[in-house]
């Protein structure tokens, strides 16, 4: 894959199109050839893993509330389904270039930083009860990310879950199996089913 993208990029500094790639390596000044394969591979795995554990995890957890399901808000729903059950618990690795102290917690130097953003998501004291509410209208989450970390992509991603729920839920999506059956993925970082069996109609 990394030889896949470094040709890529190559190909669209050669010939630039009308794509986000083509777009990024026209900010030469801003990206180096690394980062702008860095952020290749991002998009394309964020738009990829990630999307797919969303409406995986979505499903299930809208199937598991159905009293909630008639009259909301597909939107805000989404919205709740990826605070509820986000694909990524944890952030990307950070290193802090000095000492710094959070939380009254000094982390050195060089140090590895994971921040957890399923904790940060069902934390009570921002959230109050942190079960699953479809009509939550005030959900300050950090699923994408947070002010200029957020993730590019998040718009995307959130059309695409909504277009994937609407379109099940019309069609009249249940469980082919019980919910105790269904298995995740062995993963410290990512959240996703193994398969999700359906049945339509």
């Amino acid at each position: 894959m990394h030889r896949f993208l470094v040709e890529l990029v190559a190909a669209k500094r050669a010939e630039p199109g009308d794509d986000l790639l083509s777009g990024l390596v026209a900010l030469e000044d801003a990206l180096s050839s690394d980062e702008l394969v860095s952020m290749a591979f991002l998009a394309l795995w964020a738009g990829y893993e990630n999307l797919v554990n969303l409406i995986g995890n979505g499903v299930r957890a809208l199937l598991s509330v159905p009293d909630q399901v008639a009259g909301m808000d597909l939107a805000v729903a989404v919205e709740e389904l990826t605070r509820f059950d986000q694909p990524l618990q944890w952030a990307i690795r950070r290193f802090p270039v000095r000492d710094v102290v959070i939380g009254g917690v000094e982390i050195p130097a060089g140090d590895t930083v994971l921040l957890g953003i399923a904790a940060a998501n069902h934390d009570s004291s921002v959230f109050g009860d942190t079960g699953l509410d479809l009509r939550r209208r005030v959900n300050p989450h950090v699923s994408y990310g947070y002010g200029i970390h957020r993730s590019f992509g998040s718009r995307l991603s959130q059309v695409e879950a909504g277009v994937a729920f609407g379109g099940l839920l019309d069609r009249g999506v249940r469980l082919a199996v019980e919910m105790g059956a269904l298995r995740w993925v062995p993963s410290f970082r990512n959240r996703g089913l193994v398969e999700l069996p359906v049945i339509l109609g």
